[in-house]
């Protein structure tokens, strides 16, 4: 099964899907809901007489009751996309309550008359002219050989690491205050070796985090232990916070307010790998927008329930991704309803935030999926030179019911407006602005005939079909690279969910600028998990001029006998050279603390490397 075929058999999850945009306290029954929308029918009939520009959908009517208006954030404060074109929903699936009369409509009047065939010749709308405002690409110096660690630090620069290592230093000591162990400030160091520890444990799963220090057979992991140990994690997992507690305590007044800020506690890291993603970075003609959540069951107003999709718990982010390389380019989280009296709804709202042509530029080409396209929408991006295609609900544009055979293809036009609706296993209805009803394309289809004998045959399709399944990936791209080796952890805490999705972010994005880099200067780029090992080698600091420091046995014909450190207690105990546990034991002989003991019998396996080395 092709791309094309894989969007188009998704088509009736993405008709029911009727995205909700709803605080995870909201609850409503179906009889409230069948009764709200008796009482909405003359409302209806009068919304059917209105203009385009009256119009600015947000959801389904059916789910109106749960809509309203939203809140984002125009400056910086698992996608999960169903991905297929819409169609008409199957016969044989769930009793939809909203009705084409019910549903606002997509024009004026759509009659049957307003279709034209296939036959029938259409103009070519003006095409674009490509102007970006930088060159597209990473925006970095063509000769520039850089280390994964050099990518990644792009995102989480020294001040960027400084901002969290202060606050987590204070709110440590904020957490330990009063207790018998007081808070020891970490460094640097620290914070880049756990947050190598974070990106390995996305490369090797363990069912806990504990699984990582154990030291029985089954759990033989000597790396973690290299690093830190587990109780030094720990610590820094507890007290990892991104900004000011005192700035927290303070927006924690004003609550109830319209000055309290939702996002107050992940503010500073999140105003940065915005930053950083744009200016890392500029994206090439065809781009995406889409949702993603991050999963996440946390007790917080900002987590949203989005029952079609895979991760159904978590947080949403509005994101803008190049269609060519899945490069996050730009994002924002929603933060939920807002009665906010300029906005026309989160699904135009989002799109206009996140398509800045003063800082894209302009000639490029948006896609999007149905919950987002609009006639009032497409219009304004193309006042703003930014070219759009995206699939439309059958119940927006007034969908015959009629069957028509495989492949075929209707069309009209509204000003600069394209509609198309094209057979396949199901109706795909799709909007554009820069699209040719038909080109001539064709695409091929496994078909079963009479006789039961299946056979490939091709079928027209419209290009905007084609163009869609090609580029409105970009999203889905960027979540199954983060998908791979994800480093999220459960934790209770709300803003460390956004801190280990933006660690996620920083390493996907920093992996697609070594792949352009190396594609410029044709060379063979790493994949993601060499990148990522790599990356964990630099900030730990465990590579090769690390191991060069170490000390080897040496050889000597004298006999090497342990002794303890401290008489015979436990006091005063020393990292061993080969586990990084702790012990109390010492080689007399090469001054090397070794662990004794039946489980980790450090000292044997050290001296047997001892005799190797004097055997060469």
């Amino acid at each position: 099964m092709d791309n094309t075929e894989e969007r188009v058999s998704n088509i009736s999850d993405e008709q029911d899907e009727a995205i909700v945009l709803e605080e995870s306290s909201d609850d409503s029954d179906d009889s409230t809901e069948d009764m709200l929308l008796d009482d909405l029918d003359p409302l209806w009939d009068r919304l059917s007489e209105a203009s385009d520009d009256d119009w600015y959908p947000e959801v389904t009517p059916r789910k109106k009751k749960r809509s309203g208006l939203s809140s984002v954030s125009p400056s910086p404060a698992k996608s999960c996309r169903s991905g297929s074109p819409a169609s008409v929903q199957s016969s044989k699936g769930k009793a939809r309550k909203s009705s084409t009369r019910r549903s606002l409509p997509f024009s004026k009047s759509i009659s049957e008359k307003k279709w034209r065939s296939v036959d029938e010749p259409d103009i070519e709308p003006t095409q674009p002219i490509f102007r970006p405002k930088n060159t597209p690409g990473p925006q970095l110096i063509s000769t520039a050989t850089c280390s994964p660690l050099q990518y990644f630090e792009l995102f989480f620069s020294k001040s960027v690491l400084k901002t969290i290592l202060e606050n987590t230093n204070v709110y440590g000591a904020m957490r330990q205050d009063g207790k018998k162990m007081p808070w020891e400030d970490i460094t640097i160091k620290d914070l880049k070796s756990f947050i190598a520890l974070v990106i390995y444990m996305g490369m090797l799963k363990c069912f806990s985090l504990s699984d990582y220090w154990k030291t029985s057979d089954l759990y033989s992991l000597p790396y973690p232990a290299r690093i830190m140990s587990g109780r030094k994690f720990y610590k820094i997992s507890g007290a990892l916070h991104i900004s000011d507690p005192k700035v927290d305590a303070e927006n924690d007044k004003k609550k109830g307010t319209p000055e309290y800020d939702r996002l107050c506690k992940i503010k500073p890291l999140y105003q940065d790998i915005r930053d950083a993603c744009r200016a890392s970075f500029h994206p090439f003609q065809n781009i995406a927008i889409d949702e993603r959540m991050v999963a996440s069951k946390a007790r917080n107003g900002l987590k949203q329930y989005m029952r079609n999709k895979p991760t159904r718990w978590g947080y949403k982010l509005f994101v803008l991704a190049d269609s060519l390389c899945g490069y996050t380019w730009d994002f924002f989280i929603y933060e939920g309803k807002a009665n906010v009296v300029e906005s026309k709804g989160i699904s135009y709202d989002s799109v206009m935030i996140l398509a800045n042509e003063r800082l894209l530029g302009s000639g490029y080409k948006l896609f999007v999926d149905n919950f987002y396209t609009s006639p009032k929408l497409f219009r304004d991006l193309l006042r703003k030179k930014i070219w759009a295609c995206g699939t439309v609900r059958s119940n927006r544009i007034g969908h015959s019911k009629t069957q028509a055979p495989r492949g075929n293809i209707r069309w009209f036009r509204e000003e600069d407006l394209l509609f198309v609706e094209w057979k396949d296993k199901r109706d795909v209805l799709m909007c554009s602005t820069f699209h040719k009803a038909f080109n001539g394309d064709t695409i091929k289809r496994n078909v079963k005939g009479a006789d039961g004998v299946w056979s490939s045959q091709e079928f027209p399709v419209p290009a905007a079909v084609l163009d869609y399944n090609k580029h409105m990936g970009g999203v889905d791209l960027s979540d199954a690279l983060i998908g791979y080796y994800t480093v999220l952890h459960k934790t209770k805490r709300w803003y460390r969910s956004f801190f280990f999705h933006f660690v996620d972010i920083a390493v996907v994005n920093a992996f697609i600028l070594h792949q352009q880099m190396a594609k410029m200067k044709n060379e063979k780029p790493l994949s993601q998990k060499a990148f990522r090992e790599a990356l964990v080698v630099g900030l730990a600091e465990t590579g090769p001029a690390k191991d060069s420091e170490r000390v080897r046995p040496t050889p000597t014909s004298e006999s090497h006998l342990p002794d303890y450190l401290s008489g015979d207690s436990t006091y005063g105990r020393r990292k061993c050279k080969m586990c990084s546990n702790k012990t109390p034991v010492v080689c007399v002989t090469c001054k090397v603390y070794l662990c004794f003991v039946p489980k980790r019998n450090c000292y044997i396996k050290w001296h047997e490397l001892d005799d190797e080395v004097d055997e060469e």
